[in-house]
């Protein structure tokens, strides 16, 4: 296996998914993952921590780790598809493909979706419009190594539609912000260098391992609302 502890923890989420891991059941021990997906131990511990702490898992010191049988009940935050967002709000959504192209990911990339320094992914670049209008600046990375062969043409549906709506996502984690405008987020959103924006940073998972990393930066004015 590759990558590092989400890796790990998809492959132990996907097991535990379809029941090759009981609810009740005892799992392996970390010495014994650590060998089988030849990681480090700790790179096992920091995985099941995190499955243990989602309630997912329950790690007693003697008596191992067992799958949750009631695994606890935690607010779901879904993962928004911006054309319905956009249409919700009662505007015509469009978006526009603005770069498209395989090279080798930033570090910071890298380290957050648990892949070796220097992996190839796929980079995107996408403006989505709300009555014609700049809404959100979309830019992901994807795994070609964990999605389907081929791919759709991104210019005629967008990859955060397509990923949701054709990709089993199992875990991953998302952080907001508020940050100044980049040189070229301000460009492609037409505002002035420096304006606060609200930026969203997500990492998803699925069964085979890391699927996606995106930022979001959205337009002044945007408003988040969470149902759970």
């Amino acid at each position: 296996m590759t990558g590092g502890w989400e890796a790990v923890r998809a492959e132990v989420l996907r097991r535990i998914r379809a029941r090759q891991w009981p609810p009740g059941g005892l799992i392996p021990g970390e010495e014994s993952l650590a060998q089988e997906f030849n990681v480090a131990r700790a790179t096992v511990n920091r995985a099941l921590r995190d499955l243990a702490e989602a309630g997912v898992i329950e790690r007693k010191k003697r008596a191992g780790t067992r799958v949750a049988e009631l695994p606890v009940r935690r607010a779901k935050l879904d993962i928004p598809v911006i054309r319905q967002d956009v249409e919700a709000k009662g505007l015509t959504h469009g978006f526009d493909l603005l770069a498209d192209d395989t090279s080798h990911a930033p570090v910071p990339v890298t380290s957050r979706l648990g892949l070796p320094e220097g992996a190839i992914l796929r980079h995107l670049e996408t403006l989505h419009l709300a009555g014609g209008r700049p809404y959100v600046l979309e830019d992901r990375w994807l795994n070609p190594a964990v999605l389907p062969d081929p791919a759709p043409d991104f210019a005629a549906l967008s990859a955060n539609e397509w990923l949701v709506t054709h990709v089993s996502l199992v875990s991953g984690d998302i952080a907001f912000t508020a940050e100044a405008a980049t040189l070229r987020e301000a460009a492609v959103l037409g505002v002035p260098p420096g304006t606060a924006l609200f930026i969203a940073e997500r990492t998803t998972f699925g069964t085979l391992g890391p699927v996606t990393y995106v930022r979001l930066a959205h337009a002044p004015g945007h408003r988040v609302q969470m149902t759970f």
